[in-house]
C-alpha cells in the first residue's frame, strides 16, 4: 500500500508504481484531500478580488490578458488543448505511471487550488491502472506542460486511454494551469534512473570484487587506515563494502603485485564520488516528489496566492548531470579492469581468456562491446545544464533542461549495465579457468549467482546471451 499524502512519498514507491501493470494499491490521505479542497475554495475566492496568474489572466507572455469570470472555464479548456501538443514517440508506460503517482501526491499537498473532482479522477486512474497516451517531447525543465496537459485531457474524456479509463470529469475554473504546473514526468524518469543507478553501483562492488580475486589484487588499497586518512563518505563506504565482500576483517598479506592497476587500486576513490552523487540525487528527488510546485501557490495558512518559480528544476538537472559524470568515470574503470582480465601478465592465463586451439579469441569481443557502450555513456554524460532557452516572447528566459538530463540518465543506465555485464562475464570465466576455490566470503555468493546463469562452455562462440544473462543477474548481486 503506497501512502499518498503530499509529504511522505518515497522514491521506492515511484519505482513500485512504475513497474505495476494494472491496479495499484494506494491510500490517499483524507486529511490531505480536505486541505486540497480548502485550497480550491480559497483560490476561487481570491480570483474574485485580485489577479491570479492563469486563473484571471493568460499564461506566459499573455500574462497581462485578463480573463473574466464567465470565460474562465473555457479559458482553462483552451489552455489544456493548446498545450497538449506533445510529439515524438509515446512516453514509456513506466514513466507515465510514475508521473501520475507523483502528480497525484503533489496535488494532495494542498497548494494547487485544484478542484477535488479532478484530483479524485486522477486518484482513480492511478488506483485502477489506467494508462493515457502521453508523448515524449514537450518539456525543457520548466514544467512538463505538454505531457500533463495530455493527461488532463484524458481525464476530461478528450484524449484516448491506452489501458483502462475513468469517467470523464469537467475542468473547473483555474484547474488547467494548476494541473500543468509540475515536472512530474521529468521527476518520474529521473527517479527511475536514480534508483537504477543506485542498484548498478551496488552491483558493481560485487563485480569488482570478483575481478579482484581473479587478478590476485593487493588488499592494501582498501585498508581501513588508508581511507581514514581521507574520509570522503562515498570512498569510505566503497572501501568498506569491498572489505566486506572479500572477507578482509584484517588487512591480509599483500598480493603478488606491490601496486595494482588503477582499475583495482583507485576503485574506492572513483566509485566514492558516484555513490555520493547518487545519494545527493535521491535526496533532491525525495524533496521534489513531495513538493508543491504549482504557480501560483495557494496558501490556506496565509490566505493568499504567491507567484513564484518552483517550476524551475535546477536542483534536479545539476544533480543528474553530476551523477552521470561520476558514473562515466566508474564505467571507465570497469572497462580498464576488463582489459586487465584479458592480459596474461595479470591473470597467468592465456590472452583473452582463450582455452581452445592456438589463435582462439576467447572473450576478445567483450572489449569492443564494452568500449561501444562506454562511448554511449560518454555521450549521455555530457552536461545538459550548459544550454538554455528563451521562449514566450522573452518572458521565460532560462531553462534547466532537467527533462533532457533525465533522459540522458536513462541512457546512462542502459550503457553502464552493459559495461558491468562484460566485466562480469570475463571475471567469471577467469575464475573458472583458474579453477579457483573461493573461500566462504560474500564474494563467493556473487560468483555462485553469476556462474549459475552463465554458459560454462569455453569454446569460441557468440557471447551475446552471456552478456544478456549477466545484465539480468546484476540486481541479485546488488543485494548480496
Amino acid at each position: 500500500m503506497i501512502r499518498v499524502d503530499g509529504r511522505t512519498l518515497r522514491c521506492a514507491d515511484v519505482v513500485t508504481a512504475a513497474a505495476t501493470e494494472g491496479p495499484l494499491a494506494i491510500d490517499v490521505s483524507i486529511a490531505a484531500m480536505r486541505a486540497a479542497e480548502h485550497a480550491w475554495k480559497l483560490a476561487d475566492e481570491l480570483s474574485t478580488r485580485r489577479e491570479v496568474y492563469g486563473r484571471t489572466t493568460g499564461v506566459g507572455a499573455n500574462k497581462d490578458d485578463l480573463i473574466t469570470g464567465g470565460e474562465s472555464r473555457e479559458h482553462g479548456l483552451r489552455l489544456l488543448r493548446s498545450h497538449a501538443g506533445g510529439s515524438g514517440d509515446p512516453m514509456s508506460p513506466n514513466q507515465v505511471r510514475g508521473m501520475m503517482l507523483i502528480r497525484l501526491n503533489q496535488l494532495v499537498a494542498g497548494r494547487a487550488g485544484i478542484s477535488p473532482e479532478l484530483i479524485t479522477a486522477l486518484a482513480n486512474a492511478v488506483r485502477g491502472g489506467a494508462l493515457p497516451l502521453v508523448h515524449r517531447l514537450g518539456a525543457i525543465g520548466t514544467g512538463d506542460l505538454a505531457p500533463l496537459a495530455e493527461l488532463a485531457l484524458a481525464l476530461t474524456g478528450e484524449r484516448e486511454w491506452l489501458e483502462g479509463h475513468v469517467p470523464p470529469v469537467s475542468v473547473q475554473a483555474g484547474d488547467a494551469l494548476a494541473f500543468m504546473s509540475s515536472n512530474a514526468a521529468t521527476l518520474a524518469e529521473a527517479t527511475l534512473a536514480a534508483m537504477r543507478l543506485d542498484t548498478l553501483t551496488r552491483a558493481s562492488h560485487a563485480v569488482g570484487a570478483l575481478t579482484y580475486i581473479a587478478l590476485d589484487g593487493n588488499p592494501e588499497a582498501y585498508a581501513t587506515p588508508v581511507h581514514e586518512a581521507r574520509p570522503h563518505a562515498g570512498q569510505v563506504a566503497c572501501a568498506a563494502e569491498l572489505r566486506r565482500l572479500l572477507g578482509m576483517h584484517h588487512t591480509p598479506k599483500p598480493g603478488r603485485r606491490i601496486q595494482d592497476p588503477f582499475g583495482l587500486r583507485a576503485f574506492p576513490q572513483v566509485q566514492g564520488p558516484a555513490l555520493d552523487a547518487i545519494h545527493y540525487l535521491r535526496d533532491v528527488l525525495a524533496i521534489e516528489i513531495n513538493a508543491s510546485t504549482e504557480n501560483p501557490m495557494i496558501s490556506t495558512v496565509h490566505q493568499d496566492a504567491y507567484h513564484h518559480a518552483h517550476f524551475h528544476t535546477a536542483y534536479v538537472s545539476t544533480a543528474l548531470d553530476q551523477a552521470r559524470a561520476t558514473i562515466h568515470q566508474v564505467a571507465e574503470l570497469s572497462v580498464a579492469r576488463l582489459g586487465d582480465l584479458l592480459e596474461p601478465e595479470f591473470t597467468g592465463l592465456r590472452p583473452f581468456l582463450a582455452s581452445g586451439p592456438v589463435g582462439s579469441s576467447g572473450v576478445m569481443i567483450l572489449e569492443y562491446v564494452a568500449h561501444d557502450a562506454l562511448t554511449e555513456l560518454r555521450q549521455a554524460a555530457l552536461p545538459a545544464t550548459l544550454g538554455t532557452a528563451v521562449v514566450s516572447r522573452g518572458i521565460e528566459d532560462h531553462a534547466s533542461f532537467s527533462t533532457q538530463a533525465a533522459r540522458a540518465a536513462t541512457a546512462a543506465c542502459y550503457a553502464y549495465q552493459q559495461v558491468l555485464a562484460c566485466e562480469l562475464v570475463a571475471a567469471v570465466r577467469a575464475l573458472r579457468l583458474r579453477r579457483a576455490e573461493l573461500v566462504d566470503i560474500p564474494a563467493r555468493n556473487a560468483y555462485d549467482m553469476a556462474s549459475a546463469v552463465l554458459d560454462e562452455s569455453m569454446d569460441d562462440r557468440p557471447l551475446t546471451e552471456d552478456v544478456h544473462r549477466a545484465v539480468g543477474v546484476l540486481d541479485e548481486l546488488a543485494r548480496i
